[in-house]
């Protein structure tokens, strides 16, 4: 896009002057038009240098100004606002209408298409004196004070006197649709609002500094148990395998002797094995253990109930340790199941001679 030339007339503080007019080769049917419904005198408008002429001493005459927009602002700082019930009375008596004017000077129909607004001075130094008086002490009530709070609502006001004197609006050329009799004119389509946003952004708050960095302690969490080094340790289960040394009522040996039944007799040695067998067998008429003919260890036995008196010499050390119930539990219970090699579904075929 082609740098923006404008006027030394645009430039801040600078004094009015005859606006810079550049038209095209050909002119538009509609500026045609629009001349010659202001012209009160009639004026040939047949090249483009009579055009040119017509244009420019109309736009360089001192009545020559331009309804850009309207604000509705306040009258007074909030604090001093009256209150009323009524909303119109309260409009009436807190409000005040400030007309944004401003002069052309600038009409390029060639490269930018465009027409170039600067405000008038009357309508900056209400701007100003707006900014100063109310703005300034609204946006000054709602900040906290520090040291150089003072400097910075000056500083603010300087750069909106600057910015003011700078402001140029810009818009489509075909809003010389909208110029009247002696070169004055209004904003057509929507244009008005564009000004009133733009006007309005110039009107910055007063930013206070940021606060000091508070420093913050790091608060480590503290392990719950002393020895952890790591929030990685603190869950860890830790299972205990040991079991209590205890002993059952049914392994102990009775003090007197007494007859065993079958029933007892059977639901004892299904829970022991061939090698938890340590009992010497007493001399009796019922010591005949069961043998094979093989020379390899057999893969079943059946160690014979006696119904001998009890034998002193037994100790407590030479008491089998046999395996808890819980751990037979875990294993498939059924007839068909062998424990220490022995298949107990043949357990008919080997009858013990004391449970006749």
């Amino acid at each position: 896009m082609p740098p923006v030339l404008l006027p030394a007339s645009a430039a801040a503080f600078a004094p009015r002057a005859a606006p810079n007019v550049v038209l095209n080769t050909k002119v538009d049917p509609w500026l045609t038009a629009t001349l010659k419904r202001i012209n009160r005198v009639k004026r040939p408008l047949n090249s483009v240098p009579q055009h040119f002429r017509c244009l420019t001493e109309t736009l360089s005459s001192p009545s020559a100004i331009w309804t850009l927009c309207f604000l509705m602002l306040p009258k007074a700082p909030e604090s001093e606002l009256q209150k009323n019930e009524n909303p119109l009375v309260e409009a009436l008596f807190n409000y005040q209408m400030i007309t944004v004017e401003a002069y052309i000077v600038h009409v390029d129909m060639v490269s930018q298409n465009e027409v170039a607004f600067k405000l008038t001075p009357e309508t900056i130094e209400s701007l100003v004196e707006y900014h100063k008086d109310i703005h300034s002490v609204d946006t000054a009530a709602a900040t906290w004070n520090w040291s150089e709070k003072e400097v910075q609502i000056k500083k603010l006001q300087d750069d909106f006197v600057q910015a003011a004197n700078r402001f140029v609006y810009r818009t489509n050329a075909i809003a010389l649709e909208g110029l009247e009799e002696d070169g004055a004119g209004e904003l057509l389509c929507g244009r008005s609002e564009e000004v009133r946003s733009a006007i309005m952004g110039l009107f910055l708050p007063l930013l206070p500094p940021p606060p000091p960095p508070r420093v913050v302690d790091v608060v480590r969490p503290t392990p719950l148990l002393p020895s952890s080094t790591g929030v990685e340790n603190w869950w860890q289960p830790t299972m205990s395998h040991s079991y209590p040394n205890t002993m059952d009522s049914w392994r102990v040996v009775p003090s007197s002797p007494q007859t065993t039944s079958a029933v007892d007799s059977s639901s004892t040695w299904a829970t022991m094995g061939v090698n938890d067998m340590q009992i010497p067998s007493p001399s009796s008429s019922f010591s005949d253990a069961y043998t094979t003919d093989c020379d390899s260890q057999p893969e079943y036995y059946s160690a014979p109930m006696t119904t001998a008196p009890y034998d002193s010499s037994m100790t407590a050390a030479s008491i089998p340790q046999l395996p808890l119930p819980s751990t037979i539990l875990q294993q498939q219970c059924s007839t068909s199941m062998g424990y220490g090699g022995f298949d107990w579904a043949r357990y008919q075929d080997f009858a013990l001679p004391f449970a006749m």
